[in-house]
């Protein structure tokens, strides 16, 4: 497991790949000050990452497809530089999008599936607009969990019919690589992309992100638009930043946030308020009913990340319990049968003439039909979703998710936030993501260290490696949110870049 901790990265690298080394691991910022200077530009930028995609991704499969037109959006940006001036932090900056997110150019919207790999999407996602308006290049599309993981119950996680398993670049085809952002997650944390979005509806950019040794940021439910990405749980679904640094999923966060046509100049600065003494004098609770499957490495870094906060000068409540707990820690089988399949049909229904399915009833025919390629775990949960969605009235559905909002939300986060007198929760990992998805509430994960032992996941992939420690509050927290994380961040610095080796794999 010594890949944990170093970086070494030097085969078969030509010397023009030599001179541009600095760029593992560097941040928004710092690639804003080179192009300034005029030491980089937004051209070789992206030619870099291509490289570094092309030499290395074949054995992540991070990455879906690239963009054949990124090269020129890079050169059009760096002479809008030179005549103009710069946009602003992401000008020129290189973005992966989840294969999920609908982008009206020449990649494909698919969510991994065999069905709509050929499919392009009518008009860019509401978020992808906001990404090219502030001068990101859309590097590519970022290999996912097919259709979220709501496809079989037996599914990787990571693996798409059409893209592959993602592997995680910390231990490819021994570690865990977390929740169906895993691409977006992988192809960061790799140095494939200076910053990738994800989409969560329960755990998916944060798990992911812990397990890759990134931060990642789950928004309030609506901060960030939904328009044209596709439907999981409408009602709890977000789209949201993952990148290295806390301060590169804030500028980020900053640019994707508004609702449908706001100009994203409206939005909060979400940089601005990054102290490293953020954590003064913040109660922070410790809910230890999610801590109870921890083995013993896993409980040890927590309490050691416990008492990093401490020293900072947080103030600890320990422990805190959150009513119904045990009711938050499951999915709500009538949402899930409503929303699913019938925002699925909707997007389905909205595509192109020519696409192969506009149902989930073809998609299902389709499928089967090429079962080969398409059914290596089946479609065991694509069937239940089909089968039970009409057995649901809308009156029921509306009544369930009030109760589900209020039991997860007042009946839980803010209550524990209110009666303890809190800022924030502390959860390990990807714990909670459940609880704060039902609320609609946020969520930011940190790299907190690295574990040598761990328990098998599904898949057969061990928990251990990068870890994470995930602050949680109430609707849109999302400024104290990246504040604390980043006090945590700087005081400790653990994320560490993969070792990474030229190769293929197959499945």
């Amino acid at each position: 497991m010594n890949n944990l901790m170093n970086h070494n990265d030097n085969n078969r690298k030509s010397p023009a790949q030599d001179e541009q080394d600095w760029l593992i691991e560097a941040d928004i910022t710092s690639i804003q000050e080179q192009m300034a200077q005029g030491n980089l530009t937004s051209e070789v930028l992206v030619g870099w990452y291509l490289e570094r995609i092309n030499r290395l991704d074949g054995l992540l499969r991070s990455v879906l497809e690239v963009n054949p037109e990124a090269l020129a959006i890079a050169a059009k940006l760096d002479q809008e530089r030179r005549d103009q001036g710069s946009r602003g932090q992401l000008h020129g900056i290189p973005v992966l999008v989840k294969d999920n997110i609908g982008t009206a150019d020449q990649l494909h919207t698919s969510a991994g599936a065999l069905a709509l790999a050929d499919c392009i999407a009518n008009e860019d996602a509401e978020v992808v607009t906001r990404l090219r308006t502030a001068g990101a290049v859309i590097l590519g599309k970022a290999n996912m969990t097919e259709w979220a993981n709501f496809m079989s119950p037996t599914m990787w996680a990571g693996y798409s019919a059409r893209g592959g398993l993602v592997l995680n670049p910390y231990g490819p085809g021994e570690l865990f690589i977390g929740g169906s952002s895993s691409g977006s997650a992988a192809a960061v944390a790799a140095n494939l992309v200076t910053v990738a979005v994800g989409t969560e509806t329960s755990g998916s950019i944060i798990s992911p992100a812990a397990h890759n040794s990134l931060v990642g940021l789950k928004p309030t439910w609506g901060l960030v638009s939904n328009k044209g990405i596709i439907p999981g749980i409408g009602s709890q679904d977000s789209a949201g930043p993952m990148a290295r640094t806390v301060k590169d999923a804030a500028l980020l966060l900053h640019v994707m946030a508004g609702n449908d046509g706001s100009s994203s100049s409206a939005a909060l600065d979400y940089s601005a308020g990054l102290e490293v003494d953020a954590l003064t004098a913040k109660r922070i609770g410790i809910p230890r009913f999610y801590y109870s499957d921890l083995d013993t490495e896993a409980l040890d870094m927590m309490e050691s990340a416990i008492a990093v906060l401490r020293e900072l000068g947080a103030e600890i409540i320990d422990p805190v319990e959150l009513p119904n707990q045990n009711q938050n820690a499951e999915w709500n089988p009538t949402i899930l049968q409503y929303e699913f399949k019938h925002g699925l049909n909707r997007y389905l229904g909205s595509l192109p003439e020519s696409a192969p399915v506009h149902s989930l009833q073809q998609l299902l025919d389709f499928n089967q039909q090429h079962s080969g390629q398409a059914l290596k775990y089946g479609q065991g949960k694509l069937e239940w979703l089909n089968s039970s969605g009409d057995n649901i009235t809308e009156q029921e559905y509306l009544e369930q998710l009030h109760s589900s909002r209020s039991l997860a939300g007042k009946q839980g986060i803010d209550y524990a936030l209110e009666h303890y007198g809190l800022d924030v929760l502390l959860f390990p990992g990807d714990h909670g993501c459940e609880v704060a998805a039902r609320a609609g509430y946020p969520l930011i994960t940190v790299p907190a260290g690295y574990t040598y032992s761990g328990i098998v996941a599904p898949g057969g992939y061990l928990t251990k490696g990068p870890q994470g420690i995930t602050f949680c509050a109430s609707a849109h927290s999302e400024a104290m949110l990246l504040g604390i994380a980043y006090s945590y961040e700087q005081a400790t610095k653990h994320r560490r870049s993969p070792v990474l080796e030229p190769g293929s794999s197959s499945d």
